[in-house]
């Protein structure tokens, strides 16, 4: 691929959906009540769980310190007493759903993030997760996985859970120079990562996943350099190579690197470094920010065209259905989204009295459903193919615009449908939000996005 050109990098560089979900999640509409809410969720267990089943997040919110780049939804915290009320109120907001759904939900995959997951102890872990377990059936396809925290994943850590059937475990690295570490208020050295990399593979775990961001203050091409050729050594399944989002309106304690960021050529060369040193190591690029080696279930589902997207990411879970739990936790029932309340003490408070934690919703129409599939074909397979009357609908607007980046190189389009070619990549999604209704119709500078690039 050839390197991006000045004018297209200035041009499309600017603040953009990551699509996790279509609509995303500034542009819901608040306009489900909870037994409506219900109702969807049971609609869409009916018409998928039997087949495919359910998949989980926990989120888990406390962190010992902060890391000053991050963007989660976290509280800071040594007070380990905060663990089990909080693994309560999960236990409960379980329940709730397990009132809702079929006795014993089929169970296709959980997923524990954070926050530091590993910030709870093996013991407030295997209680939330046995009761979980022991309530469903859990698919023998099932994935289960985990973040972890280098500095305090233990063995016990590594041990419980994979006892309870988790089999990937990925921690975030972000970056092995110190300078680095220092300036985000991570340190953890190489010498733990390590560590927590060879336990995950001496009880057995199958893939060890890493997090890497470029963008971050101190970077250069040498640390990045050296950072991949550690990275090399330690050699993970899959890696999620993020762009760092700065955005200190939302969390102000990033102005405390602000000055020593690289500028945005830099940011994108630094891309382009990690890129070309990922493919000399023999990871392969799955989509956006997502590397695994080949082989890796990813890579497999990449090449199959079975690969999924949700709010977790690129998954090889073919269930429609994923249910968020927790404070802050975003779940997808095909029909609709919910979100929970992101203050932790009334996300328990809530649990407490039986109540749903959905602070925000929104339910799908037909054209939404639509739109997602072909936003989804786009992120996951680089193409989508359409009707001549979808075509038609498309519009003028969004015609002239798909000419547009026909002509810069970057996707073909034809009336039955469009590929993103590999110099398109970049620009993945600059060219969803062609697509994206929602956003048209309301002022998208409203709202705080990462930029694309």
């Amino acid at each position: 691929m050839r390197p991006i050109s000045a004018e297209l990098l200035q041009k499309y560089n600017v603040p953009a959906p990551r699509y996790t979900s279509y609509p995303t999640v500034p542009f819901w509409e608040i306009n489900l009540e909870s037994n409506q809410w219900i109702s969807l969720v049971k609609k869409a267990y009916h018409e998928f769980g039997d087949q495919e089943g359910i998949t989980l997040y926990i989120h888990l919110p406390y962190c010992e310190s902060l890391c000053t780049y991050c963007g989660c939804n976290k509280r800071i915290t040594k007070n380990h007493a905060v663990e089990m009320p909080y693994i309560t109120a999960v236990m409960k907001e379980w329940q709730t759903y397990l009132d809702i759904l079929p006795e014993k939900p089929k169970l296709a995959g959980i997923h524990l993030g954070g926050g530091t997951p590993t910030f709870f102890s093996p013991e407030s872990l295997r209680e939330m997760l046995v009761f979980i377990n022991e309530s469903t059936e859990v698919l023998p396809e099932a994935e289960f996985s985990f973040e972890g925290h280098p500095n305090n994943t233990t063995r016990e850590h590594l041990q419980t859970l994979f006892d309870l059937g988790f089999r990937r475990v990925s921690y975030g690295v972000q970056d092995f120079d110190l300078a680095v570490q220092k300036a985000i208020h991570r340190i953890q050295p190489l010498e733990k990562v390590k560590q927590a990399c060879d336990m995950a593979r001496e009880i057995g775990y199958e893939s060890v996943n890493f997090d890497l961001i470029y963008g971050l203050p101190h970077q250069t091409l040498e640390t990045m350099e050296e950072t991949f050729r550690e990275v090399g050594n330690l050699r993970p399944d899959r890696i999620a190579f993020y762009s760092y989002a700065h955005l200190p309106s939302a969390f102000p304690s990033q102005k405390s690197f602000e000055k020593f960021l690289p500028k945005e050529s830099e940011k994108r060369y630094l891309y382009e470094k990690g890129k070309e040193l990922l493919n000399q190591m023999g990871y392969l690029e799955i989509g956006m920010d997502h590397f695994a080696l080949p082989g890796d279930a990813l890579y497999v589902a990449k090449i199959e065209k079975s690969l999924h997207r949700n709010f977790m990411g690129y998954t090889t879970s073919p269930s429609k259905i994923l249910l968020g739990l927790g404070n802050s936790s975003i779940s997808d029932v095909h029909y609709a989204y919910g979100q929970n309340t992101k203050e932790i003490d009334l996300y328990k408070e809530q649990m407490g009295l039986g109540y749903l934690a959905l602070s925000k919703s929104h339910g799908q129409t037909e054209e939404d459903i639509q739109i997602k599939k072909l936003i989804l074909e786009l992120i996951c397979n680089q193409k989508t193919t359409w009707n001549l009357c979808f075509y038609t609908l498309l519009g003028k607007d969004i015609w002239e615009k798909l000419k547009e980046f026909q002509f810069e190189g970057l996707i073909q389009f034809d009336t039955s449908g469009m590929e993103i070619l590999e110099e398109g990549i970049p620009f993945i999604r600059n060219i969803c939000m062609v697509f994206d209704k929602r956003m048209k119709t309301r002022n998208e500078k409203k709202f705080t996005f990462s930029k694309a690039i």
